[in-house]
């Protein structure tokens, strides 16, 4: 098994270095290493809910959470030029928080630290203590709650990379939430090669061309470091 995993994580770093416009889609799961609850896991907060049980308490605030190694592993891939685009599920900040360029970012939930305007759409920090934005527009929370649309911007642009994708890695995410859902389906229709890093099932198993059921701290850091190695770019 040990060695089937390492095979699994050698192809995926060759498809890395192949690949001309790698997105990568995450969802609460890459959050859990960093003692964030997910949503559909055994112990997730639908989980729970669904059982009519309250969601365990969390042992720290949630602004004391830090990035974990799958967070870095992506930010690692961006500053190697192989991240085009990064499309989140997840409202707790974490890939702000590493490192990431905000403009290759889309935070399809908004994030929990963030005002939104709106009239214009602009997103704003809720440390600025603003209630206006600068057009006008009433500032509000970012986060999308259900039955909301999605902020446009992230809309548009995650679909437009994803339909440009020629390697679309989901990481974390049960992949039933629509529409954010459809866009590994986007990826497949333009040819793209399908990579899931996901502990539970999701819809889209039968159409992956690399699938994960370890942890994303097991498999995504190694990958890079064999990126690395395949790159030249020795630690």
């Amino acid at each position: 098994m040990k060695e089937d995993l390492e095979n699994r994580i050698q192809s995926l770093a060759e498809w890395l270095y192949e690949s001309r416009h790698l997105v990568v889609f995450s969802g609460a799961g890459i959050s859990t290493e960093s003692g964030l609850p997910d949503f559909r896991g055994p112990n997730g907060l639908w989980t729970q809910r669904d059982k009519g049980l309250s969601p365990k308490p969390m042992s720290r605030s949630w602004d004391s959470v830090e990035p974990n190694s799958g967070h870095i592993a992506i930010v690692e891939l961006e500053k190697m030029g192989k991240l085009k685009f990064l499309i989140s599920q997840n409202v707790d900040n974490l890939h702000l928080k590493s490192g990431i360029d905000p403009d290759l970012l889309a935070e399809l939930h908004g994030n929990m630290i963030k005002l939104r305007c709106t009239r214009c759409g602009k997103t704003v920090d809720k440390s600025d203590g603003r209630a206006m934005c600068e057009c006008g527009g009433r500032l509000v929370s970012s986060v999308v709650d259900f039955g909301e649309p999605l902020p446009e911007r992230d809309l548009r642009l995650s679909f437009e990379h994803s339909r440009k994708s020629d390697l679309f890695i989901v990481v974390g995410s049960s992949l039933v939430v629509t529409p954010a859902a459809d866009m590994p389906m986007e990826a497949l229709r333009s040819g793209a090669k399908l990579v899931i890093i996901n502990q539970g099932e999701t819809p889209f198993d039968h159409y992956a061309n690399l699938r994960f059921k370890e942890g994303i701290g097991d498999v995504l850091p190694r990958a890079v470091k064999k990126l690395k190695r395949l790159m030249g770019l020795f630690e």
